[in-house]
């Protein structure tokens, strides 16, 4: 099948079709957030180790990256439609397991293998829309969809999840899957086209294990270096999971069809939108993981008003993508991007500054908004460059840097905001207060908040109120390290597409 001409417009079938693939988009996303609020009945019913309740939360992430390049070039390979459907299908069976275990080595299991499943998802999606919309202003709109689907699946993940525990077994927030998944078997073949190479080789075995030892190996490190800081057997992880990485690319130059097409480094408009795409997702990750603890733990909201509070972050995020391509209608693609970075570093910039939910709100509103053009109109900047024949390849590449960057987000800032945390708690350690216990305090600001509770109340609120403060002072100090990487961000395409034409075909 070649693809039609660039002139085409979609129809009221592709329109449906579109429908279709943000179905499993939106569940693959909730499915990353729909445990938290689950993890107390868990424990107590499957009685998981520490380790094993971890691996839960974790493997299922893990397994995402790790398949992400191999799915996307088998995809190319065997058909998006085909390999979607394959995996909907898996993922039904997956979440059913997952719901009917009994223990919690079967539940691990299960995530795992949803996971694997998960991996099909993100990039036959994005290259199915490569193929059903082959107009510039249609295809960014309809990536505008799919973007907005992952955010609000993200979003709704411990909503869904609390109204489901309120009512519901636990097994029921995978349940819940099922339904999505049958929906996509049963309209998929009859409203999304079909698209492979037609000169697709062979899947490179050996590149497939090298790519997953080097996803898994990294991230597993940067993980283990954002909970445990800087050990020697994190440190080894990571820099093992590099070295089989640079075996992986060694490995895909030589090889006449590479799950990774290394050529698509040539290109300007993909390096640019890539290397974007990375650096907003390092900050925004980073900032996540403390503004998450910031809203329970200083502002002491519950879970579900902590997701509740989130909501506007994830809906501007919605908006954005959806008014994103109407803006490259009318400016040009690149500066849409700069503008809405620059605007998005001032965000960051609003939340380093001010405290509160008066001040976080519209802080991440505006980060949001401004984040969108680089997530909706980048991501079609990197598969419209990308072959036709390899843009399941090339967007999984950018999912895979998405993996990627957030992980690294989460280690490097993660670990350079908890320093700032203990300088302040040691700095400003209550007095009457042992030294013995600052270590116990500066672990975590949960550790501080759990070590308060032994306390006599006067001691606990000198306490508490230092650990918040500086909380407080590592969040604004990520945050300000977080609008200096989105601002590098809109430097680095602004100098990199300068003079460069985005509205002309791509050459390969």
């Amino acid at each position: 099948m070649s693809p039609a001409t660039p002139a085409t417009r979609a129809t009221a079938r592709e329109w449906t079709g579109l429908a279709v693939l943000a179905l499993p988009c939106l569940v693959y996303a909730m499915d990353l957030t729909v445990l938290n609020l689950a993890l107390p009945v868990l424990s107590r019913e499957l009685q998981p180790s520490s380790a094993q309740l971890l691996w839960i939360l974790d493997i299922y992430g893990f397994f995402v990256a790790g398949f992400l390049i191999t799915m996307g070039t088998l995809g190319d390979r065997i058909g998006r439609r085909r390999l979607l459907l394959a995996g909907a299908a898996f993922f039904a069976g997956a979440s059913a397991l997952a719901a009917l275990a009994h223990t919690a080595e079967l539940l691990v299991a299960a995530r795992a293998l949803l996971g694997l499943a998960g991996a099909t998802i993100a990039p036959s999606t994005m290259a199915l829309i490569r193929n059903m919309f082959h107009d510039a202003g249609q295809r960014q709109f309809a990536i505008g969809v799919w973007i907005a689907a992952f955010s609000l699946g993200s979003a709704i993940g411990p909503l869904v999840g609390g109204v489901l525990l309120e009512f519901f077994h636990w097994g029921a927030v995978f349940w819940i899957n099922v339904p999505v998944m049958a929906l996509t078997l049963a309209l998929g073949p009859r409203l999304l086209p079909e698209y492979r190479d037609p000169d697709a080789g062979r899947l490179d075995l050996a590149s497939v294990a090298l790519s997953l030892a080097a996803v898994l190996l990294t991230i597993y490190g940067l993980k283990q270096l954002a909970e445990h800081g800087p050990a020697a057997s994190s440190l080894a992880m990571t820099l093992l999971g590099l070295a089989v990485g640079a075996l992986f690319l060694r490995r895909q130059g030589r090889i006449a069809y590479p799950l990774l097409d290394l050529r698509l480094f040539r290109h300007a408009p993909f390096c640019a939108a890539l290397a974007a795409y990375a650096l907003t997702c390092l900050a925004m990750f980073g900032v996540y993981i403390f503004m998450t603890q910031y809203l329970q733990l200083v502002l002491d909201l519950t879970p579900l008003e902590a997701g509740i509070a989130t909501l506007p972050w994830a809906l501007s995020f919605v908006v954005g993508s959806l008014a994103a391509p109407q803006l490259a209608a009318r400016w040009p693609r690149a500066r849409v991007i700069v503008v809405g970075l620059v605007a998005a570093a001032l965000g960051f910039g609003l939340l380093a500054t001010g405290q509160g939910l008066w001040t976080l709100v519209p802080a991440t509103v505006v980060m949001a908004l401004g984040m969108a053009p680089v997530f909706t109109i980048g991501n079609e900047i990197i598969i419209t460059t990308a072959p036709p024949e390899r843009a399941g390849a090339a967007s999984a590449l950018s999912e895979t840097a998405s993996e990627f960057s957030g992980a690294l987000g989460i280690a490097l800032l993660g670990s350079a905001g908890m320093v700032v945390y203990r300088q302040g708690l040691g700095s400003e350690w209550p007095a009457g207060l042992g030294l013995e216990l600052l270590p116990a305090a500066g672990a975590s600001l949960g550790g501080a908040v759990h070590l308060a509770e032994g306390l006599p109340a006067a001691t606990a609120a000198a306490l508490l109120h230092t650990a918040h403060a500086s909380f407080t002072s590592a969040l604004q100090a990520i945050a300000l390290t977080g609008a200096a990487l989105v601002a590098a961000a809109a430097w680095l395409v602004a100098h990199m597409l300068r003079g460069v034409d985005l509205s002309a075909a791509p050459q390969h």
